[in-house]
């Protein structure tokens, strides 16, 4: 995980526009035994459109598994899947470092229907 504040190279809004980052609900948390880092498996409720996704997210300094129940959070839905240890991630969960390099999870300041898009 990077804490690197140097400006990175401009790109243009069409760039950006190339990810697709929907609000949605954790609806299940549960630890994964066999990631090399602590980390949780999720399911995301990203609405009728998108429907369940899972991802794995190494959030645990923060967070334990049964308080995310129910949590609204941001990820990105277009990349790829990845397989991150036993886990097949589809979404990208967005969160930042702390001062200690720990991941505080990107929420919607308010809730939102899951499977908005940010913009």
């Amino acid at each position: 995980m990077s804490t690197d504040t140097t400006a990175p190279d401009p790109i243009g809004i069409d760039d950006f526009l190339k990810l697709d980052v929907r609000a949605g609900t954790i609806v299940e948390a549960a630890p994964i035994p066999q990631a090399r880092r602590p980390a949780y498996r999720l399911v995301i409720d990203f609405g009728a459109e998108l429907g369940l996704k899972k991802s794995s997210a190494q959030v645990t300094v923060h967070y334990a598994a049964e308080e995310l129940v129910g949590r609204q959070v941001l990820a990105v839905v277009n990349l790829p899947p990845r397989q991150v240890g036993p886990v097949r991630s589809e979404v990208l969960t967005l969160g930042v470092p702390d001062a200690d390099g720990a991941v505080v999870l990107a929420v919607p300041e308010r809730a939102v229907p899951n499977g908005v898009r940010l913009y």
